[in-house]
């Protein structure tokens, strides 16, 4: 369980970087090994109070989309 704590560390520095409070997050996606571990399903659930996960996404679409949104954001592209 440790180690599965440890996974909340980036969550709470991203909240805390952004300056906003996990109360306002309307949603958690969650993608690849994330999504067949019920430990870290139940750690993001308890740390969000309770929301319902998002567990259904396509990581060979989604990860790469997502990457390619955050390097044109990155590089100002879109603005």
């Amino acid at each position: 369980m440790d180690l599965f704590r440890k996974c909340m560390k980036p969550v709470k520095k991203c909240l805390g970087d952004a300056k906003m409070d996990k109360s306002i997050v309307r949603g958690v996606v969650l993608v690849s090994g994330s999504t067949k571990i019920p430990n870290i399903q139940q750690l993001y659930q308890d740390f969000f109070n309770g929301k319902e996960l998002c567990k259904n996404m396509n990581p060979y679409e989604d990860v790469p989309h997502s990457v390619v949104v955050q390097s044109a954001i990155l590089n100002g592209e879109g603005q």
